[in-house]
């Protein structure tokens, strides 16, 4: 990948040190996302297929569950664009195929920096795994910090209850789509999780105790996908960890025809009722009272 920065409407992206900025502010973006950012944007304008986009973030190594990271990654990239994937500016999924990006993009060319600890052949082996470790270890505080400062909201994936298995892609997606909308309106107050391996078990497996105590999570968001006569019921509940105390709940009947949209809609709903619910109980010192039972 040749060397530089892209800019593209108020983001400035470098690849090289996964930067993203906006306006100049420093955006956090995980590694993985930032591989995904960097595919497309180098291939801006193509259709990148799903399998080109996972090869360039996981290479060839086996990874079992490839499509939930891939859909973590692009729901994390949407997140920090604040791109909306019902009305993008910045990313498109192309259905059945994969994903485009679609604003125009100018590159600045950097002069080549004689010191890189990745794929340089000058550099001596010994310095350069010391320097990765001191990298490493630098980036392990920072995460220790940004989590010792700001509540963990898990959520776990949501439950199709409903007896039809074609509604479990859309229960799949509506979790990721909340994990999108719960990053972008946490704007920074809070840390988002969303594809730790516990969220992901069966329900009968989930132990909500682990998920506070292992993940820190201050809070969890649980999901339920029913039939209700010839709507589909989304539930959503908003816990408090670790005494597990209901604080909201949002309840919604949609007739799907355009899964889509329906996904979207519902997802910014369940978002923008439980932000500013989570950042209420953080100021109230989680004392807010949970709903009666």
């Amino acid at each position: 990948m040749p060397g530089g920065k892209f800019s593209f409407g108020v983001f400035e992206f470098d690849p090289e040190r996964n930067e993203l900025r906006r306006e100049g502010a420093l955006i956090h973006l995980q590694a993985q996302p930032g591989l995904a950012l960097a595919y497309l944007l180098e291939r801006r304008g193509q259709v990148v297929t799903r399998e080109e986009l996972c090869r360039a973030i996981w290479g060839t190594e086996t990874f079992v569950d490839f499509a939930r990271g891939l859909n973590f990654c692009i729901a994390q990239l949407r997140a920090a664009l604040r791109d909306d994937a019902a009305n993008p500016v910045y990313i498109r999924t192309q259905p059945k195929q994969g994903y485009s990006f679609i604003a125009p993009v100018t590159r600045t060319d950097q002069a080549n920096v004689t010191v890189r600890v990745r794929r340089n052949r000058y550099l001596p082996a010994g310095v350069a795994v010391l320097i990765a470790i001191a990298f490493c270890a630098g980036y392990l505080l920072r995460i220790a910090h940004a989590s010792s400062a700001l509540p963990i909201v898990a959520v776990m994936r949501f439950d199709n209850e409903s007896g039809d298995d074609a509604l479990t892609r859309f229960s799949d997606n509506l979790t990721d789509g909340v994990v999108e909308r719960l990053t972008a309106l946490g704007d920074g107050h809070a840390a988002i999780i969303g594809n730790a391996t516990m969220l992901r078990l069966p329900r009968e497996q989930r132990d909500l105790t682990a998920v506070s105590r292992e993940l820190h999570a201050r809070y969890v968001v649980l999901g339920q996908v029913q039939a209700h006569g010839e709507q589909t019921r989304v539930l959503a509940h908003l816990i408090r960890l670790p005494e597990q105390t209901h604080l909201w709940v949002v309840r919604l009947d949609r007739t799907i025809g355009d899964p889509l949209a329906v996904e979207a809609e519902i997802a910014q709903r369940i978002a923008s009722e439980f932000a500013p619910r989570i950042a209420d109980d953080v100021k109230n010192g989680g004392s807010s009272p949970g709903l009666s039972r």
